[in-house]
């Protein structure tokens, strides 16, 4: 049998430029107009390129906003539980127009992530944004905050995708993208692969899950969020070493892998889950073992 087909029913689409294409691209961003993105929107972007928001090609319209919010739909029909959107200021979003290229930057280091047309400048209501996706519009919670805290104005557009950020380098053989988790997947005859979400490290319930998904599945993917998270979470090289140990004393040799990816969590319970869902989909997997990370 083979591995479930990505979403969307088509094949991955990883937005990541190589070789000489991804040269040219560079060269030419240094002398666009240039946007640092938040640290989620990085996130974003990342997985733009590596194919794990299949089939996406940019941040989202105002009409796939509003339908994302609504009714976990895009415009074209596409489920999709929570905004994929990029944000600016106002006054930085007037220097754009639409149509015009624009080069977005790290947060972290200044280095250009990705290139992006600009098809669309739009203002949402960020509140309706939290209502929908949160349940919540309590400033308190992490996801809320990281909506109202966002610029005034949207911009949506493909992307040209320049960098994977520090991820490869910070995170070794653990951070894998669709492509390569897939063909772990067919080398070690798996075709049914359950998933397990995770920002923490795994517990005996945990470990209880995993195996019972072993009994039905041919493996699971322990998938372990390597991006940010908020005041009090376990950092991501913990959590690794820790489900490294569980993995290679309590569990069968080849029953399990682990993989990172490169997301901020977003807090939005239910609709993260459906997120984390479709995205590992992407990554191969067919069923995903929630607990209560969302």
């Amino acid at each position: 049998m083979a591995l479930v087909n990505p979403h969307g029913g088509g094949s991955l689409r990883p937005l990541l430029l190589e070789g000489q294409a991804l040269k040219a691209e560079l060269a030419r961003a240094q002398s666009l107009p240039k946007v640092k993105v938040s640290s989620r929107e990085a996130g974003d972007i990342i997985m733009l390129g590596i194919g794990g928001f299949t089939p996406l090609e940019g941040f989202m319209t105002h009409t796939d906003w509003q339908g994302v919010c609504d009714g976990m739909k895009m415009a074209n029909g596409l489920f999709w539980p929570i905004p994929i959107t990029l944000s600016t200021d106002t006054a930085t979003a007037a220097g754009f127009h639409t149509g015009g290229d624009i080069a977005l930057v790290n947060p972290d280091d200044d280095s250009i992530l990705a290139t992006m047309k600009v098809t669309e400048k739009y203002s949402i209501n960020k509140a309706h944004e939290c209502a929908t996706v949160y349940k919540t519009t309590d400033i308190e919670h992490p996801g809320v905050k990281m909506v109202m805290e966002q610029g005034e104005v949207n911009l949506a557009g493909p992307i040209k995708v320049l960098s994977q950020g520090d991820f490869p380098q910070k995170y070794g053989e653990l951070f894998m993208s669709p492509k390569e988790t897939r063909a772990k997947f067919e080398a070690m005859g798996w075709s049914k692969v359950a998933a397990f979400q995770t920002r923490n490290p795994m517990h005996r319930s945990h470990e209880y899950l995993a195996k019972i998904a072993i009994e039905t599945c041919d493996g699971v993917l322990i998938h372990s969020l390597l991006g940010n998270l908020k005041p009090g979470d376990i950092p991501a090289d913990v959590r690794s070493e820790a489900i490294s140990t569980l993995a290679e004393h309590y569990f069968v040799k080849n029953t399990v892998l682990q993989a990172g990816y490169p997301l901020d969590m977003r807090y939005a319970g239910p609709r993260e889950a459906l997120l984390h869902a479709l995205f590992r989909q992407n990554y191969g997997c067919s069923h995903l073992i929630v607990g209560r990370d969302h």
